[in-house]
């Protein structure tokens, strides 16, 4: 008897130490007496029940717009916008191309076809995520891979790999050939559809024989296809198109194919002239980094990138800026933003004088617990450097339309900067060789599921 007791008293004890983390009534008191409730407490509450906290933290010692002079920017004309879609990537690599193609052929303006490429993105994400599952079909359901493959089949997120790839691939249009739909601008309902039908075909074929999968994918790929013909429109594959100088005279009206057009006005070879540089603090600088299975085209390219210290980053934006060349840019923009002046700049909020606490995370603490990551995507075209040749704002040329922002552009102090800028793709000319030798490293493989690499929307 006295060792069942024994026995009972030991399992309620351990009982009671498994839940001796939990809030106790002992422990809530203590809570509750420990906040003192005093009358500059009592009047933030009463503010916070009727207004958001962004607005009770706006610092009314920082409201005056800023300098919006810049000692260097490069030469831009027109804001585009991206509407109710995830497509900041695809706007900003397309609008890095738009401004040297405005200098080089002296236009008044001129816009891409943001949905001729959306339309192929879609396609090849949609194959690259079918044969994603052809290729992890002997795995179980539960396994990380095919969980992540399961959890996002599609989106319209990306970064400017996919851009070199999909112009590479299938060349790119003006504007006028293949304009916006009202779904290429409201693109929630058209990705839901897709998910919906790309996770029914993956249930199919991890079912399949081995022998029916490419055909299989073959018919579903021409389904997916349908859908978004219906929702894009079909992508031209020859048309005309005139071409006006800046003075408005016409200059010539040609027919061509979306390669031809793009040899004859850009040219450039986007996947060899380009460098994406990151600033991670998690991750050890002069290091390259692959970020496995996260790409457009299942026969495209990993994100390949070098981490550097932020000092060379600016090194080599301001080498860019200088030569009027602007560049994929991308951060974390939600963080700290004026939306009404397009400031970012970390004195616009006082979250810690209101909530009387402190936010001291540095960028590396922010980025390893989930709280900071880059998110979107823009074209940096200025920089204002100071008299000691110090770099003290920037601007980007934003894609939410002419009306958001300062001018459709945003400016960030170089504060900002530091703690929020994450990617930067500059040509190969603007990199210091250093830099470039790091590419002969052999890189460090990352998996697709890591936090800093969610597509940019």
């Amino acid at each position: 008897m006295k060792k069942i007791l024994f026995t009972i008293c030991l399992l309620v004890s351990a009982t009671v130490m498994a839940q001796s983390g939990g809030i106790d009534a002992a422990m809530l008191e203590s809570i509750r007496t420990g906040y003192k409730g005093t009358a500059a407490e009592r009047a933030v509450k009463n503010a916070l029940a009727t207004t958001s906290i962004s607005t009770l933290a706006t610092n009314g010692d920082n409201l005056a717009m800023c300098d919006t002079h810049f000692s260097d920017r490069v030469k831009t004309k027109g804001i585009t916008d991206q509407k109710s879609s995830g497509r900041c990537w695809l706007f900003t690599g397309l609008n890095v191309l738009r401004a040297k193609m405005i200098t080089k052929h002296d236009l008044k303006d001129f816009e891409f076809s943001q949905n001729y490429l959306s339309f192929y993105d879609l396609l090849e994400k949609s194959n690259l995520f079918l044969q994603g599952i052809i290729d992890t079909r002997s795995l179980p359901l539960d396994d990380r891979k095919v969980e992540w493959l399961l959890k996002s089949p599609i989106g319209d997120g990306g970064q400017f790999t996919g851009v070199s790839n999909l112009i590479t691939k299938y060349g790119a249009v003006p504007k006028s050939a293949m304009p916006e739909t009202y779904q290429s601008n409201n693109t929630r309902d058209m990705r839901m559809i897709l998910s919906l039908k790309l996770r029914e075909f993956a249930l199919t074929l991890r079912e399949a024989k081995k022998g029916e999968l490419q055909s299989l994918k073959t018919t579903m790929l021409t389904e997916i296809y349908g859908i978004l013909v219906k929702c894009l429109g079909v992508p031209p594959t020859e048309f005309e198109w005139i071409r006006y100088n800046s003075k408005g005279e016409k200059v010539s009206a040609k027919v061509y194919t979306p390669k031809s057009f793009y040899d004859e006005f850009v040219g450039e070879d986007l996947e060899n002239n380009y460098i994406m540089i990151m600033n991670d603090p998690t991750r050890e600088y002069g290091k390259v980094y692959e970020i496995d299975y996260d790409r457009h085209l299942y026969d495209g390219e990993n994100w390949l990138y070098i981490n550097l210290p932020i000092e060379r980053v600016k090194q080599i934006a301001i080498a860019s800026i200088k030569d009027n060349t602007a560049m994929y840019f991308s951060c974390d923009v939600g963080k700290y933003f004026d939306r009404k002046r397009g400031v970012l700049d970390i004195a616009n909020l006082d979250y810690q004088s209101l909530f009387n606490t402190t936010l001291p995370m540095n960028k590396k603490q922010r980025v390893s617990t989930f709280a900071s990551g880059s998110s979107h995507a823009m074209t940096l075209i200025a920089v204002d450097i100071d008299e000691q040749g110090k770099s003290t704002k920037w601007m980007v040329e934003n894609s939410w339309g002419a009306n958001s922002g300062y001018k459709g552009n945003l400016i960030m102090t170089d504060e900002w900067f530091n703690e929020y800028m994450f990617r930067l793709v500059a040509e190969r000319k603007y990199v210091p060789q250093d830099v470039l030798d790091m590419l002969k490293q052999k890189p460090i493989l990352l998996p697709a599921w890591d936090p800093m690499f969610a597509p940019e929307q």
